[in-house]
């Protein structure tokens, strides 16, 4: 019977080990969920990539929102993106966006926007990914929402300037999760779809964006 040497042995767990977190760590990064929805106006033209990789054109656009993300929402999901274009004129956000139930909640983490910088109620600030967002809350009456025409409440964390483009970030989810909790502002038990998303309303522009 052939005897491996302890040392030898070890090397190979840690190499087999290594390679296995590696696999894990991928598969969980990997993105399966594709959002592409307009109401109609203008045109919207979406490209969903290969990988993470998506891509929009839009001109004198209705309301829009195109992203890539992950089916099942997740409270310390740290998303990774690279913008190489985001180039909205008028209306635009470069948002990490998604929804729970129990209670309805829509949540914006905003990294970036075009002429019009969202507001709301202000809460406070969070510091996070190397800047500093305003919290605000905001309400929806009958609009629509993932589960039909409802009146819910609106998360958002809005970073106080433009992140830059055309380099790897992240966004940690979890600090803007916490924050809005120390302000009472907490979001469901069961939780719906995030993605990075391009948003635009009565506008034009580009962007082409890769998530992991």
């Amino acid at each position: 019977m052939f005897k491996l040497n302890k040392k030898v042995f070890a090397l190979v767990s840690v190499i087999a080990l290594g390679f296995s977190s590696l696999f894990t760590s991928t598969a969980h990064a990997a993105t399966d969920y594709w959002q592409n929805w307009t109401d109609g106006g203008g045109t919207v033209n979406a490209t969903n990539g290969s990988g993470g990789n998506y891509s929009v054109n839009w001109t004198n656009c209705g309301n829009f929102v195109v992203g890539k993300g992950w089916g099942t929402g997740n409270a310390s999901r740290v998303v990774n993106y690279n913008a190489g274009v985001f180039s909205p004129s008028g209306n635009g956000y470069l948002t990490f966006y998604g929804w729970t139930r129990n209670s309805l909640i829509e949540y914006y983490v905003v990294d970036s926007w075009g002429t019009y910088r969202p507001t709301g109620t202000l809460k406070g600030t969070v510091s996070s990914d190397g800047g500093t967002y305003d919290i605000y809350t905001s309400t929806r009456t009958n609009a629509p929402s993932i589960d039909g025409t409802q009146t819910f409440q609106q998360y958002w964390s809005v970073r106080q300037s433009k992140r830059a483009t055309g380099s790897n970030v992240a966004i940690t989810f979890s600090n803007h999760v916490n924050a809005w909790k120390s302000k009472g502002m907490n979001l469901g038990s069961s939780w719906a779809y995030q993605a990075l998303c391009v948003e635009g309303y009565q506008s034009s522009g580009s962007a082409n964006v890769t998530v992991w």
